[in-house]
């Protein structure tokens, strides 16, 4: 489980670092296409201000999109109890507790850092699970806090953000005319012009793939963290095996922080759950199963 941790720690590092070379790919595309290198250092600079604003804001408003509601020991001692005594295990600060009124058992966490972190949970999940499952499902959201997975989700949301206002200040632009001047040129220049256009409409589809693999991958890396957590893998195999057969949609619909939740909170019939974040509950349940059998 360590080595499958370490080596889904090196895939997103390797991730990230595409999408910092993506967005630079973009920067220098518009720099050429425009012939201006300061106007495209200008935007740069700007997208970047733009979605570091957002990385520090987007936590608070992941959870008043959703709806959640703040609550304290006296309010719901049971979740706030079982967060505490996660949060103590794993020698982390105790996170700012939420609950979500409705009936779809899910939950997710949010922040940019242990120190700064939240986790919440709809009353569907509350009313649904034992004490042992819910208490996979949360250790499963700290192990999101723990691993930082809550940061590169936030970093990885800022960057899809830069690459996507990038391309659609350049398209504008490119419509609008003020590209290089092709007619004194070869049928090179015209190539590479359509080269470069192409480039930027494609490049909000690489980037929005690539926080999907993001996603992906950190839900099994938060499956085996909660897992090490609680030492009861079944916990959380069996609260997946729940949410899978009575669904996870919720009645807020909302693709831009689907991919921070512990299951696919979009309808199934939705365009956006056909590029779901989440992994395939029946895969995941396996991998918790196989732990069981190997702890044995």
């Amino acid at each position: 489980m360590y080595q499958q941790i370490d080596a889904n720690k090196r895939k997103t590092v390797f991730i990230l670092t595409v999408f910092f070379l993506l967005t630079g790919a973009i920067a220098f595309l518009m720099a050429w296409y425009f012939d201006d290198t300061a106007f495209a250092i200008s935007v740069l600079i700007f997208a970047t201000i733009y979605a570091v604003i957002g990385y520090f804001l987007s936590a608070k408003l992941a959870l008043a999109i959703n709806g959640a509601s703040p609550i304290d020991k006296k309010t719901n001692p049971r979740l706030w109890r079982i967060v505490e005594n996660l949060a103590i295990t794993n020698g982390m600060p105790m996170p700012a507790v939420y609950i979500i009124n409705d009936p779809a058992p899910n939950a997710f966490a949010t922040g940019r850092d242990p120190q700064h972190s939240a986790v919440a949970a709809t009353t569907g999940l509350l009313s649904m699970m034992t004490d042992t499952e819910l208490e996979g499902v949360m250790a499963h959201e700290l192990g999101h806090i723990k691993n930082y997975d809550i940061r590169v989700s936030m970093i990885a949301f800022a960057l899809v953000s830069i690459i996507s206002l990038l391309c659609d200040i350049f398209l504008r632009m490119s419509f609008w005319g003020g590209g290089k001047d092709n007619d004194s040129n070869s049928n090179l220049g015209t190539i590479l012009t359509v080269l470069a256009i192409v480039a930027m409409v494609l490049a909000p589809v690489v980037a929005m793939m690539l926080q999907f693999a993001i996603s992906r991958k950190r839900e099994y890396l938060a499956d085996a963290t909660g897992a090490l957590t609680t030492r009861y893998p079944e916990g959380l195999a069996s609260a997946l095996e729940k949410i899978g057969q009575y669904g996870s949609s919720m009645r807020r619909q909302n693709t831009s922080t689907a991919h921070l939740f512990f299951a696919n909170p979009l309808k199934r019939k939705s365009f956006s759950s056909l590029f779901s974040t989440h992994p395939p509950v029946e895969e995941r349940v396996r991998i918790l199963r196989g732990m069981t059998s190997e702890s044995k």
